[in-house]
Formats: C-alpha cells, sequence, structure tokens
C-alpha cells in the first residue's frame, strides 16, 4: 500500500495510494468532528455512493450535489452550498469531504478554505486526473470569465484517499484525459515514469491493476516531493504548470465545454515542446518523443475554430502572469524542465501554429 506525505508550513497530510483507500475515510476524520458535508455529483453518488456510506461508518453527513462541469465551478455556486451547510447545521466542528473528480476536488476544497473561515476537509478523488493533480496539494479555487482558477486560496487536506478501483468506472475519454497529466509529471520530473508509459501503453490504457497503481502512485509521489518543498509555487511548484498556461487558455477560449481539462493540456504541453525546440531549449530528437508519446495517448478533440491568436489575450490573463511577463514552463529533456518569461509573442504563435495544425 503506497503511502506518501505531504509536509508544509502549515500542514502535514497523509496521500493514500490503494485499493479499498475509500473504506478507510473514518479513519482521518476530525478529533471531535460535528456533521460531514459530502460534496459530490449525481453520477459519482449513483456509482460509488455504497463504498463512501461504508467508510463513513455511520458518522453523520449530509450530501450536498453539484450539478458538474467547468462552466458552474463559479463562486455563485460557492455561496449556495455554504447556505445549504448553514442550513443544515454546518458549525466550525463540520467538515467537508470532497468526493469526486477534479472541478469537486477544486471546489469542495474552496467551499472548505472559506466556510466560516476555514474547516477541514478529506479529498476523494475519483477520476484519475484528479488522483494525480487535483485532489493533492491544498490548491482550490472557482473560475471567472476572465479565466480558470482566478479566485481561490491554499487550504491543505486533511488527507487524500486515493482508490484506483474506482477508475473501473470511468469513460475512456476521461480516464485517456487523466493520462496526460500523468505524461506530465513524467516530462517534469521522472524519466522512468515517462520510459514506463512509452514501454507499458498497452498495460496502462488497459487499466491492468498493478501498472495502473504503479503510475498513479509514482505520479502522486512527484505531487507530493514538490509541494513539500514549495507549499504556494513561488519557486519549484511552477513546474507543475508544464502545459497548463496555453491549457487553460483553451479552456477559456471554448467557455469550458469543449475539452476536458487533460485533452487541453495535452495541447498546451506540445505547444510548449514545440516552443522549447524553437527557442534551442530542447533538441528535436526529444520533442518528437515527448509529442509521439501525448499522440499515442490521444485522441484530442479538434481545435473548435479557436486560433492561436485568439488565445494571446488569454495568456496576459493567465493566474501565472507577473506584471504582464507570461511564464512558461519549458522541457530541456524528458524529466526535466524550466520556467521561462519574456517569450515573444511571435515565436508562441508559431509554435501554437506548428505543434497543432
Amino acid at each position: 500500500m503506497p503511502e506518501f506525505a505531504v509536509t508544509t508550513p502549515s500542514a502535514r497530510y497523509p496521500v493514500l495510494v490503494t485499493r479499498g483507500a475509500v473504506l478507510k475515510l473514518a479513519e482521518f476524520f476530525p478529533a471531535r468532528s460535528g456533521r460531514a458535508f459530502i460534496v459530490t455529483t449525481e453520477d459519482v453518488w449513483r456509482l460509488h455512493a455504497e463504498r463512501i456510506e461504508r467508510g463513513m461508518a455511520g458518522h453523520a453527513a449530509h450530501r450536498i450535489i453539484f450539478p458538474g462541469g467547468e462552466h458552474n465551478k463559479r463562486l455563485a455556486v460557492i455561496e449556495h452550498m455554504a447556505e445549504e451547510m448553514m442550513a443544515h447545521g454546518g458549525d466550525r466542528s463540520s467538515f467537508v469531504i470532497a468526493f469526486g473528480g477534479g472541478i469537486v476536488n477544486d471546489l469542495g476544497g474552496f467551499l472548505a478554505a472559506v466556510f466560516l473561515r476555514g474547516v477541514p476537509v478529506i479529498q476523494v478523488p475519483t477520476t484519475l486526473l484528479a488522483q494525480v493533480d487535483a485532489a493533492v496539494g491544498g490548491k482550490t479555487a472557482v473560475n471567472l470569465v476572465s479565466g480558470k482558477n482566478l479566485v481561490g486560496a491554499f487550504h491543505q487536506p486533511r488527507a487524500v484517499l486515493i482508490d484506483p478501483e474506482v477508475l473501473r468506472t470511468l469513460p475512456q475519454r476521461e480516464y485517456r484525459a487523466g493520462l496526460f497529466e500523468v505524461i506530465k509529471c513524467g516530462i517534469i520530473r521522472s524519466a522512468s515514469l515517462f520510459h514506463l508509459l512509452e514501454t507499458k501503453s498497452h498495460d496502462v490504457l488497459a487499466m491492468e491493476p498493478d501498472t495502473l497503481e504503479e503510475v498513479i502512485a509514482e505520479s502522486v509521489r512527484i505531487k507530493c516531493e514538490v509541494v513539500s518543498e514549495d507549499e504556494k509555487e513561488s519557486d519549484l511548484r511552477r513546474i507543475l504548470n508544464f502545459g497548463h498556461t496555453i491549457g487553460h487558455a483553451l479552456e477559456a477560449e471554448t467557455r469550458y465545454t469543449h475539452f476536458l481539462h487533460g485533452e487541453a493540456v495535452a495541447l498546451g504541453m506540445k505547444a510548449a515542446t514545440e516552443l522549447a525546440r524553437l527557442l534551442g531549449m530542447l533538441d528535436a530528437g526529444e520533442s518528437r518523443r515527448i509529442r509521439t508519446m501525448i499522440d499515442a495517448y490521444g485522441p484530442v478533440p479538434g481545435l473548435n475554430g479557436v486560433t492561436p491568436e485568439s488565445l494571446l489575450p488569454r495568456l496576459a490573463k493567465d493566474k501565472k502572469t507577473i506584471q504582464g511577463s507570461v511564464h512558461f514552463v519549458l522541457p530541456t529533456r524528458v524529466g526535466e524542465v524550466r520556467v521561462v518569461s519574456g517569450i515573444e509573442d511571435r515565436l508562441v504563435l508559431e509554435a501554437m501554429r506548428s505543434a497543432w495544425f
């Protein structure tokens, strides 16, 4: 049973990766805990309610249903959920269980961060993308019309419980979208994970249990190490944004209805890889290797009319932009990246055109 720990100045908590992890939920409830509020979606509850109810071990809980979708990850929804918590006995002894995919993890974490100025949250991710990324690290947020995750807070969970078994019910498209975040982990920090994805793609795509647990565990290990070293993204943690600067722009430009998050990140990684090649930071062989890997775990939807030119204004509004300077995470080889700013727009446009068309 792989178990990792995130240790930051504000918190220390376990991250379990094991089949049946959801059944251990009650072990991580706060001392003298009051009512639990389970933030989830109708589909997740329909598929996995029995698991989480067993994990609750009879503890009092109220279920809050999120309608789903990036377009609903908004402040108005948080207000509605907070009102529901108050109406059902929420107080400072209450805690939140975020039980769902990455959107639920973001939203549930943010709800916990702001309700009565902060109550505990336990993250129970049910998609691959959430397991290897959104649930770990305490970054919580909602979207604005201007862009993705622009209002949020750092709020570390009490625990993260990752159960690979729940992925069996994922649609293939959702699973592949999560694999793009796994590929990201390999590119930024683990050549061995990248090699595993190259050589065992059939097992990975078939969800062979041991292989699946191995890729999740290695991705989680990387995330835990990075967050422990840089909790609030002042330095090292920025490498986790590889592919996200352009990926978030694609999501916002298509109103969060065309791409799954991992799919937009896949296109962002391809463009960032091409940008690194154009800047002379990455040789052609490594560039080809990265782009071939991303394509192997596709397909990714078409651009739906989006042009590179239409994305430039979005890039300037990215939450990682500082004093008008857009920061890109660019690979120098498989397993290593650098953060670069001040890149000319013409090169960014050329990279997107070359990578996508």
